[in-house]
């Protein structure tokens, strides 16, 4: 669940050391439960994370661990962050930031500096969606436990 590329079955077996034909097994098996999807690449399968499944189960983890409230200021938060992110790089996307890191003028250090705020920028726009998605449906979720099961 941690992948940010698809892997092979053999790569995802040295991982988990376990046999190339034992990991794709269970990686049919989490392709039929939606934890797991497939891709080719390059003429072979490839595996990543489901990634309506991770958000349901990221909002799921918000729900249990959060009140309405408290979700409430961490969006609020996560909004101040994006705001001064905007304001300090004068910029309105990570994506800008990116160029920015990418051009000749730009040194090593403020390269790798734009980078991280991208990253981090990206990752709390996420998060913000998250949070915004679990407080929509705060009280349909909360009402019925169910429908927050993945």
């Amino acid at each position: 669940m941690t992948l940010t590329d698809p892997r092979p079955a053999p790569w995802i077996a040295e991982e988990a050391v376990v046999s190339p034909n034992t990991a794709r097994d269970h990686l049919d098996r989490l392709i039929d439960l939606g934890v797991v999807t497939p891709i080719e690449k390059d003429g072979t399968r490839h595996y990543y994370p489901d990634p309506l499944y991770t958000r349901l189960r990221d909002v799921r983890e918000l729900l249990r661990e959060r009140t309405k409230r408290e979700l409430s200021e961490q969006a609020a938060q996560l909004k101040n962050d994006i705001a001064v992110w905007e304001a300090e790089y004068d910029a309105d996307s990570p994506d800008i930031l990116r160029e920015r890191a990418a051009a000749d003028d730009t040194t090593a250090d403020q390269a790798y500096e734009l980078v991280q705020a991208a990253s981090d920028w990206e990752l709390a726009r996420y998060r913000l969606s998250l949070v915004q998605d679990a407080i929509e449906n705060y009280d349909t979720w909360m009402s019925d436990s169910s429908s927050v099961t993945v």
